[in-house]
C-alpha cells in the first residue's frame, strides 16, 4: 500500500492536527507505525481521551485501499511532510498542514508567490487595483495566490490567467468540490496554469468553519500578503494576521476613509502594514524586480556545468570572491566571469564588494 494512504487516513481523524501527528510520528517512528500502534503507544504520544477515541473509531471503519483508490481516480496530487516536493514556502511555517491535496501542479517557480486577498463585496476601485497588481505580478514571473472567493480573489486569479501567469487557489473544501459554483469554470482553468490546493480530504463540502484555517495556507504559500480592499471584519484580515505570525510581509492598499470597505486596509497600515501605492513597492521590498529578466536569461543562456561547482561554495552567508577562487581551484578571471553570468540569471547575488550569496532560486 502507498504510504501516503496513512497520511490521508490521519488527515480524516477529527482532533489529530499537525502537533499531535508530529508527536505520534516521533514516538512511533513512522506514520504507518503510528496508524497501527497499540493503545498504550498512542497514549505515550500524549493523545488525550477524546483524540484517542476519535483515532480508534476512524481506524476501525476507514478502508485505506478505498481511500487511496479515490485519490488516484481523482487525479489529485498528494504532498506530505515526508515529500521532497512538498511546497517549500509552506514547509517553512509553524504547524504546516501534514497533507495538502493539489489539483494541477505546484512547481519550483511557485516559490516566488504573492497573495492578493480582499473583500467579496469589491468596489470598482478594488477590482481595478486587484486586476492591475495580478497582471503586473504575472508579467514579472510571480505566482498569484488567493482563495477563489467572489470579489477581489476571483478578480486576481482571472487577471493572472489572462496575463499568462501562474496562480494558485486555496480552497475551504476538497479540491474536487470547487466553491463557489460561479467560479467553477475558472477553477478548472486555473489547474492548467497553477493549482487548486486544500488541506481538506476529497469530498469535503465547503463549510464556514473551513475558511479561516485555510487562510494560513494562502499566506504560507506566499512571500507576502497584499490586502487590497477589506472591511473591519473581512476574512482577508485573518490572512494578514497569519502572515504576521509566519514572518511574511503584509501590504495594504490605502482607501478612502469614508468607505467602510477600506476600513480594514487603513487600519492595517495604522498598525504597521506596508502601504502599497504601486507594484514597485512590492517588487522592491521582496527583491523581485529582476525576476522576469532572470527567467529570460536562464532560458536563453546555456547552462555551464561549472555553475554548479561555484554554487557548492555558496550559501546565504556572504563569501568573498577570493575564497571561491581558492576553494574551486579555478582561475580568478573565470570565476568572476561565471559569477557575473550567474548574477544575471538570478542564481547568485553580490551583497557587498566581491561578496556573494545564493540567489532567491538557486539552480
Amino acid at each position: 500500500m502507498n504510504e501516503k494512504a496513512f497520511w490521508i487516513a490521519f488527515n480524516q481523524v477529527p482532533g489529530i492536527g499537525p502537533a499531535r501527528l508530529a508527536a505520534l510520528i516521533d514516538v512511533c517512528g513512522s506514520v504507518e507505525a503510528a496508524w497501527k500502534a497499540p493503545i498504550q503507544r498512542l497514549k505515550e504520544a500524549g493523545l488525550d481521551r477524546r483524540s484517542l477515541e476519535s483515532l480508534l473509531s476512524t481506524r476501525r471503519v476507514l478502508d485505506l485501499d478505498a481511500v487511496w483508490k479515490r485519490v488516484e481516480a481523482s487525479g489529485a496530487r498528494v504532498y506530505t511532510w515526508a515529500d521532497d516536493d512538498y511546497p517549500e514556502n509552506l514547509r517553512q511555517v509553524p504547524l504546516s498542514p501534514p497533507v495538502v491535496y493539489v489539483q494541477g501542479e505546484i512547481g519550483e517557480e511557485d516559490r516566488l508567490a504573492v497573495a492578493l486577498v480582499g473583500t467579496r463585496q469589491a468596489s470598482a476601485y478594488g477590482r481595478e487595483v486587484a486586476r492591475g497588481l495580478a497582471r503586473e505580478l504575472a508579467h514579472n514571473g510571480v505566482t498569484v495566490v488567493s482563495g477563489l472567493a467572489l470579489g477581489i480573489d476571483a478578480t486576481a486569479h482571472e487577471a493572472a490567467l489572462a496575463a499568462g501567469g501562474r496562480t494558485i487557489a486555496v480552497l475551504g473544501s476538497g479540491v474536487d468540490q470547487i466553491y463557489p459554483a460561479q467560479n467553477r469554470k475558472m477553477g478548472l482553468a486555473l489547474t492548467q496554469q497553477g493549482a487548486l490546493v486544500s488541506e481538506y480530504p476529497l469530498g469535503t463540502r465547503p463549510e464556514a468553519s473551513n475558511f479561516p484555517p485555510r487562510n494560513r495556507i494562502i499566506s504560507g504559500l506566499s512571500l507576502a500578503v497584499v490586502v487590497i480592499e477589506a472591511g473591519q471584519r473581512s476574512g482577508a484580515l485573518i490572512t494578514a494576521k497569519f502572515a504576521v505570525e509566519q514572518g511574511r510581509d503584509v501590504f495594504a492598499v490605502p482607501g478612502s476613509i469614508l468607505q467602510p470597505s477600506s476600513a480594514g486596509c487603513n487600519a492595517l497600515i495604522q498598525d504597521g502594514a506596508l502601504p502599497l501605492l504601486s507594484i514597485n513597492d512590492l517588487l522592491e521590498q521582496l527583491h523581485l524586480e529582476q525576476v522576469a529578466v532572470q527567467q529570460e536569461a536562464r532560458q536563453s543562456i546555456p547552462a555551464d556545468p561549472t555553475e554548479r561547482k561555484i554554487l557548492a561554495y555558496l550559501s546565504m552567508e556572504p563569501v568573498h570572491l577570493d575564497e571561491i577562487v581558492r576553494e574551486s581551484a579555478m582561475p580568478a578571471a573565470q570565476v568572476s566571469s561565471l559569477l557575473a553570468m550567474m548574477e544575471l540569471k538570478g542564481l547568485v547575488r553580490q551583497v557587498s564588494s566581491l561578496r556573494y550569496v545564493r540567489g532567491q532560486m538557486p539552480g
